[in-house]
């Protein structure tokens, strides 16, 4: 007893106002101490911590208010001490000029272990430039946690959150990651947008016993892949991934386990389940619950290998177990996905069993892209709607649905078969799972279903609340010349800013361009309106977080002299923009080699929409979005969507899309081209130009006097897409150099 007061005496509370009085307090502190952050801004910070704490008494860093504590500008913060916790810290308009926001790390051979992150918010803390990367958190040392914070909005390139296995020092970590709130990550046009990945493919054989529990993963849509392990022996179990565009994939490494996890589709295109390669990967008791990915983000996707592949590519699955598992009105799952003539080794040893698939929209079950006869198929219960052949194991019966929480959920009545679980199967639970297999049939934990998961649920996420921002109405603005329009717009950046212009005037003398920072709509009382310029980059220029729409104004070019009427942000910047032409007409630009719309390098637009326009009487190139030649899989928009538009008397090329390389991650770009006139268009070059474009829609098109004896569109992919061309009409026109991909209806 006497010991304890003593500890307790001789600990501390103590208040500081700058970095230097925090890293003096951190060179000071001894087990017990509480240092408290006075709240403000704490502007350009770079906070390192290296003190040592114990268990019982460890070293806490808190905000005086939760959330009220503002790490802002260029900061980051460095842990590299044992038993500290940081509590109640909000890092907003900023970002990190090193590689990591929060490092559990703090120099070259200092890493953290037993040290805590808590109750902390990283919101939109990006570097300027989509393409410059970082992490968000870095796990380095052992038997570190973050949980309870939320992460939202992380749009540049890196994963949000890396476990890094480097050394002996970091590996066998048994590092928590739980109870946070993912917020929306935004699809990045190109492979490491992951939320959290666990290692990378030349430490893929190392442990990390990593267990990443009771999370919530709300519209994660970056890339293919939520979570990437790329280790062994790491636990995901307990989370709820709500809306989500992409899968867990279990990418290297072997005995990893997928334990009563939730998949909340809810109908949204691309969201997916699990994607398993490698060695005693299991995936047990998690509920899908109307998932509607295809290929690699299928509900369930188990990969081919590649014979005797390097760490880097795909490893042959093997020993996998697909157990009491549940699949509620989703797309197909997929067997041997992705083979082809480099991935052709396929699964062995791979048991699905027990598991309940539940559909009323689709008749097929799975799709298979090779030879399953390394499968095992017991116990499976289907619903009757289904109408395809199945293997034996797969048990066709009615369903009862009982309504849970607000799922109607089906329930398997009874055993068909034998348990198919060996001795071996059962050991391996009992240790992974601290209970036997057998007598499951289809996810049992009703207690976690909650399909109205929030952010504002006390189980993720920061506890402290947050201020409420107040929405702007739109602005209405007049404007009958230029100098009338720059004002309007201004140079103010206020990206949530509504700005409705409506051109009175007739001619509009523009002598530099005019950047849009705000959500813009412009249109014009004149039957016709003339931009007139002097040779400059572009009319318009959307800059990011930004929103441009142009509707039902007339638009005579014959005066405008700028290389591009619009284009996107110069920059390269981190936040996505929107631009949108409709109900309008464009005439008279002959100005060769320009565009109407330019795309540049580094850029990246949500969607680009052209609806009910007329394009006449042009010498230019329409929508340029070819710059992308890296062979990276960058791209500089997600959706593209064109249609009810004439396209007449052109001389230019339409479209130009390039994705370049063979990454496999992304969605996009996406293109929908529909119900348009193309009338007398010529180019030295096919009309439209597609280059690695993931899906397209051609369809309802009449091609007519357009590049006869030319080609009118060219697919050119390396990795799978979909392109799909139905009831387009050809006259006097040019071909069409499809490829595999190519289907026609």
């Amino acid at each position: 007893m006497l010991c304890c007061i003593s500890i307790v005496a001789n600990s501390s509370t103590i208040k500081v106002n700058d970095s230097k009085a925090l890293q003096e307090a951190d060179k000071n502190a001894k087990a017990g101490d509480i240092i408290i952050l006075q709240n403000g801004i704490w502007n350009d910070v770079k906070i390192k911590l290296n003190c040592i704490g114990t268990e019982k008494e460890p070293i806490t860093f808190k905000a005086e208010t939760a959330g009220k504590v503002f790490i802002s500008g260029k900061s980051c913060l460095k842990i590299g001490g044992s038993y500290i916790v940081v509590a109640g810290l909000n890092f907003t308009n900023g970002y990190s000029t090193e590689s990591t926001v929060i490092n559990f790390k703090s120099d070259k051979n200092t890493v953290a272990s037993y040290c805590r992150v808590t109750n902390c918010l990283i919101d939109d803390f990006n570097k300027p430039q989509r393409m410059s990367e970082d992490y968000w958190v870095s796990f380095l040392g052992k038997h570190n946690r973050i949980d309870h914070c939320t992460f939202r909005n992380k749009k540049n390139l890196g994963v949000l959150m890396a476990v890094i296995l480097e050394d002996e020092k970091s590996r066998d970590n048994f590092h928590s990651i739980d109870h946070n709130y993912f917020d929306g990550r935004p699809p990045l046009g190109s492979n490491a947008g992951e939320i959290i990945r666990v290692g990378v493919s030349q430490h893929c054989t190392f442990n990390s016993n990593t267990i990443i529990e009771n999370n919530y993963f709300r519209n994660c849509d970056g890339e293919t892949e939520i979570i990437s392990l790329k280790s062994c022996e790491n636990i995901i179990r307990n989370n709820v991934f709500k809306e989500c565009q992409g899968c867990i994939t279990l990418r290297h490494g072997n005995n990893n386990t997928v334990f009563n996890n939730i998949f909340l589709g809810n109908g949204k295109e691309g969201t997916g389940g699990v994607r398993i390669i490698n060695e005693g990967n299991w995936v047990i008791n998690n509920l899908f619950y109307e998932c509607k990915g295809v290929s690699f983000r299928s509900p369930l996707a188990i990969m081919n290998g590649v014979p005797n592949s390097p760490a880097n590519r795909y490893l042959p699955v093997k020993d996998a177990v697909i157990f009491g598992n549940s699949f509620i009105n989703c797309t197909p799952f997929s067997l041997c996905e992705g083979s082809d003539k480099e991935r052709s080794q396929v699964p062995q040893n791979v048991l699905i069993a027990n598991n309940v698939f539940y559909n009323k929209e689709d008749t097929t079950l799975f799709y298979k892209f090779d030879n399953i006869s390394g499968f095992s198929f017991s116990n499976n219960v289907v619903s009757k709607t289904v109408g395809q052949n199945l293997p034996k194991g797969f048990e066709k019966t009615i369903l009862r649905e009982k309504n849970i929480k607000g799922i109607n959920y089906p329930i398997a009545l009874s055993i068909y078969e034998e348990n198919p679980l060996n001795d071996n199967i059962e050991k391996i639970a009992k240790e992974r799972l601290g209970f036997k297999l057998n007598n499951i049939i289809g996810f049992t934990n009703f207690d976690s279903i909650n399909v109205t998961i929030s952010k504002s649920q006390k189980t993720t996420g920061i506890i402290w609340k947050e201020d409420i921002k107040p929405t702007n109405k739109a602005t209405e603005i007049q404007c009958s010349n230029a100098k009338q329009l720059l004002a309007a717009l201004g140079d103010s950046i206020n990206y949530k800013k509504q700005i409705n212009i409506i051109l009175t005037g007739i001619i509009y003398d523009i002598n530099k361009p005019i950047k849009v920072y705000n959500q813009v709509k412009i249109t014009s009382l004149n039957k016709e309106i003339k931009f007139v310029t002097e040779a400059q980059e572009a009319v318009f220029v959307v800059e990011g977080n930004a929103s441009l729409n142009i509707t039902k104004t007339n638009i005579d070019a014959g005066f405008t002299k700028a290389t591009h009427f619009v284009s996107s942000p110069t920059n390269g910047s981190v936040n996505h923009y929107q631009f949108l032409f409709t109900n309008s007409i464009y005439s008279n630009n002959d100005a060769a080699n320009t565009a109407f719309f330019y795309s540049i390098k580094g850029s990246y637009a949500d969607s680009l929409i052209f609806r009910n326009n007329t394009f006449k009487n042009t010498s230019i190139n329409i929508l340029s979005a070819g710059e992308e030649t890296d062979k990276k899989g960058y791209y500089s928009a997600e959706n593209i969507k064109i249609s009810n538009n004439k396209f007449i008397n052109n001389k230019g090329v339409l479209i130009n899309i390039a994705r370049t390389g063979n990454d496999e991650s992304t969605l996009g770009p996406r293109l929908w081209f529909n119900n348009n006139t193309i009338e007398n268009i010529n180019a030295d070059k096919a009309l439209i130009d597609l280059t690695g474009v993931q899906y397209s829609n051609f369809e309802n098109n009449i091609f007519t006097n357009s590049n006869n004896e030319k080609q009118l569109i060219v697919y050119t992919d390396i990795v799978r897409a979909i392109h799909l061309q139905s009831k387009n009409k050809f006259t006097k026109s040019g071909s069409i150099k499809e490829n595999e991909f190519v289907i026609n209806k």
